[in-house]
């Protein structure tokens, strides 16, 4: 209540005095509980400090009127297989319906209300079983955790405690028995960039005090089919998108190990400065795992940094059955895991860890703010997060996992992750199969299923440029067409030569396999006349 610790109000009730009716309130004082605190109005160009702010009845009416509203379009609807996945409308449709200029005057609570409706049904509804789009989808269970910034122990003792308990069970599945150090963040390129970041900065320490001007020309590593973030870390940083070397993958998209050798031997012969390999370990389009353990051989024989990018394929780590896809990822040097992905935690929900337990990641972000981190606290300062980020207050993204963990258990996160990953793109595979008109892409290895939909008009032309060009047609239009439908979402896209394919998604719990059947039969129609 009378906390100004930081330079930001959690919320409307951090106020000097309570909510009252009156010009002046009488608010009890905390060194002497007994003896209330006359407090005048203080105005400021007009603004009451204060006074009398939000009226805490209406709030709470607005606040439970909001629950509803979100209880029944947000996850009722959301659920029901019988709604639309969205309620598609173009951008200047969408523009007039929403009213989204900002004015100078404040709207009514009915108008607001209605605000929170009309974003609500033209949202995509991501809990929706329907919804194939992308690597991720929603629990119930870990929208409680959405709210609340956190960057020292005394701003968020809770969350600060959650994380580390979080942090460290991740880490334990890793197989970092000794474990580590980590940080949750803003999403797994963020992720990236700090495994980019802390790795230069372990071969190049002068760089974080003297900048780039007497630094060695830095090159990194990365197989072709790994997040673009890689690359988008590189520029941020100033090391170069051309000092990204992108090594060859096989026919499953995994990176050869020999060709990473051949690049590092090809770069130090070249006089740059080799410093970090980054493995991917669940790529976006294809689902592949690169061989961590091999590269992990030639990274200790260079002495590389090997991060990890498991954002995606991470959560196989919870499964015993599984797990075999990661090998060796206990010796990789920092992994990126997303929660928000197949776990299902509310986006955004991405952890960044390290094997290092000599501060490493605080020394290379610390900038020992003396406001925020005194080193003369009362209390045990190393919990005081905050200066390991390159953020300074930041959401409890690690509640919202540790929620849904506390909720599941790690059994049923295992199961989830075994009846998603292994057995509903298993279904779908052999479904594909057997379908005229539907053609594998690969056999899957994660949940990936990547296919071609062959309308009738083009199922009797052979293999060929003919076939391949009318092909990479068909899907963009079957996109638009179940979109402005609003029946489902799967998304589309080529790779290398490979004309347009649908990559299906299955991440959510509630995918049976007569949704499956259902988005066969759907694109088949949307697309049969094509």
């Amino acid at each position: 209540f009378l906390g100004f610790g930081g330079l930001w109000n959690g919320n409307s009730y951090d106020l000097i005095c309570l909510y009252s009716e009156e010009k002046t309130s009488d608010v009890q004082s905390p060194a002497d509980p007994g003896h209330p605190v006359k407090c005048s109005p203080v105005i400021i160009d007009n603004i009451p400090l204060n006074g009398p702010t939000v009226n805490v009845l209406a709030s709470e009416n607005f606040i439970h009127q909001s629950m509803s509203i979100i209880v029944e379009n947000a996850i009722k609807k959301a659920t029901d297989v019988r709604e639309k996945v969205c309620e598609w409308r173009s951008p200047e449709q969408l523009k007039e319906l929403l009213d989204l200029e900002l004015r100078d005057g404040g709207e009514s609570e009915s108008e607001i209300l209605q605000r929170f409706k009309d974003a609500i049904r033209y949202s995509v509804k991501t809990s929706e079983c329907l919804k194939f789009n992308e690597l991720r989808s929603e629990h119930r269970d870990t929208t409680l955790g959405k709210w609340l910034p956190e960057y020292t122990y005394e701003v968020a003792p809770v969350f600060t405690l959650a994380e580390e308990a979080v942090l460290k069970k991740m880490m334990e599945l890793i197989g970092w028995k000794d474990g580590g150090d980590g940080i949750f963040n803003a999403g797994g390129s963020m992720s990236n960039m700090y495994a980019v970041n802390l790795a230069r900065y372990r071969c190049c320490p002068d760089i974080k005090e003297n900048g780039l001007s007497a630094a060695p020309r830095l090159v990194m590593f990365t197989s072709q089919e790994c997040h673009y973030s890689i690359s988008k870390a590189a520029a941020l940083l100033g090391i170069g998108t051309k000092n990204v070397y992108a090594i060859p993958s096989d026919e499953r998209g995994k990176m050869i190990p020999s060709a990473l050798e051949e690049q590092i031997l090809s770069a130090k012969s070249e006089g740059a400065v080799p410093f970090m390999v980054n493995a991917t370990a669940g790529t976006t389009v294809l689902g592949a795992f690169d061989p961590i353990d091999v590269i992990a051989d030639i990274c200790e024989k260079h002495n590389l940094w090997l991060h990890v990018d498991a954002c995606w394929g991470g959560a196989a780590l919870v499964s015993s059955k599984h797990k075999h896809l990661l090998k060796g990822i206990h010796r990789a040097d920092s992994v990126a895991w997303n929660p928000h992905k197949m776990l299902m935690a509310c986006l955004q929900c991405s952890a960044f860890m390290v094997r290092d337990k000599t501060s490493l990641l605080q020394r290379c972000h610390s900038a020992r703010a003396s406001y925020l981190f005194q080193q003369d606290k009362f209390y045990d300062v190393s919990y005081d997060t905050g200066d390991k980020s390159v953020q300074c207050s930041r959401k409890p993204d690690a509640f919202k996992i540790w929620l849904m963990w506390k909720a599941l258990g790690s059994k049923e996160l295992e199961q989830r992750v075994d009846r998603l990953n292994f057995l509903h793109h298993r279904y779908l595979a052999e479904e594909i199969k057997k379908r005229e008109g539907f053609r594998l892409l690969m056999e899957p290895e994660y949940a990936n299923i990547c296919f071609w939909y062959i309308p009738p008009s083009l199922q009797t032309l052979p293999d060929g440029p003919e076939l391949w060009e009318k092909l990479h047609k068909v899907a963009p239009v079957i996109k638009e067409r179940m979109m402005k439908k609003g029946s489902m979402m799967v998304g589309y896209q080529p790779h290398g030569e490979k004309a347009n394919f649908f990559r299906m998604i299955i991440i959510s719990p509630q995918v049976s396999r007569q949704d499956m059947d259902f988005v066969l039969d759907e694109i088949n129609n949307l697309g049969k006349d094509l």
